[in-house]
């Protein structure tokens, strides 16, 4: 029960730190900008690491729950817990910043700008490259995984600094799902379901070759 309210938390921080600095843009006339929501979602997701990876490995997104438990290096058995303690989290986040926000319309929700199917292959893509990285500085040496947080950190930030006005970056069905329903604006969310799962469950295959190729030398 405590790695699940423990993924809760990570959620509900990612969720509420990285929509809300969207929000407070809009609300503000800008003064976060892009590069603020870019740096923001970074550091959160850095500092849940550090503060609860120990605790239940921090995934804070059920594309990398599924990914690693695909990749063997999690339980299926906790897989359902994982995702459903994720989701109560982000919803918990975009009900507190709907109560705090109540004209925001949209709440952070992800929605794509141009052809949705753009969207979802970039995403797809984003969700690939940054689950490459968490599988590696996760079961690698001990040394690499102290550097975990700010290298998934800076993907996220990188990724979102460059795709975020594009697809929104999400790479996290919780993320985009919480806001969506709240704010009822549900019309693409099947994108930033499907998409980031995708993106992480390739990666898993793309990692166990590199792995091996890296073993036979």
């Amino acid at each position: 029960m405590r790695n699940y309210i423990t993924e809760m938390i990570g959620t509900f921080a990612l969720v509420l730190c990285g929509t809300g600095a969207i929000v407070i843009d809009q609300q503000t006339g800008g003064t976060v900008t892009h590069a603020g929501i870019a740096i923001t979602f970074g550091l959160i997701v850095m500092s849940m690491i550090y503060a609860l990876g120990n605790i239940s490995g921090a995934h804070l997104n059920p594309a990398v729950s599924i990914a690693f438990s695909i990749a063997g290096l999690f339980s299926p058995k906790k897989l359902p817990g994982y995702i459903i303690a994720q989701v109560a989290g982000a919803l918990l986040a975009s009900t507190t910043l709907r109560c705090l926000f109540p004209g925001n319309e949209l709440l952070g929700t992800t929605i794509p700008v141009g052809p949705a199917m753009r969207s979802f292959v970039l995403e797809v893509i984003l969700t690939f490259f940054l689950m490459l990285v968490i599988l590696n500085v996760a079961s690698d040496s001990k040394e690499q995984g102290m550097f975990a947080g700010l290298a998934i950190g800076a993907v996220v930030t990188l990724e979102a600094m460059f795709a975020g006005p594009i697809c929104g970056a999400s790479m996290n069905p919780a993320r985009s799902l919480a806001p969506a329903l709240v704010s009822q604006h549900t019309e693409h969310l099947w994108l930033y379901i499907l998409a980031p799962v995708a993106g992480a469950t390739l990666a898993v295959p793309t990692w166990k070759y590199l792995k091996g190729g890296k073993e036979s030398t």
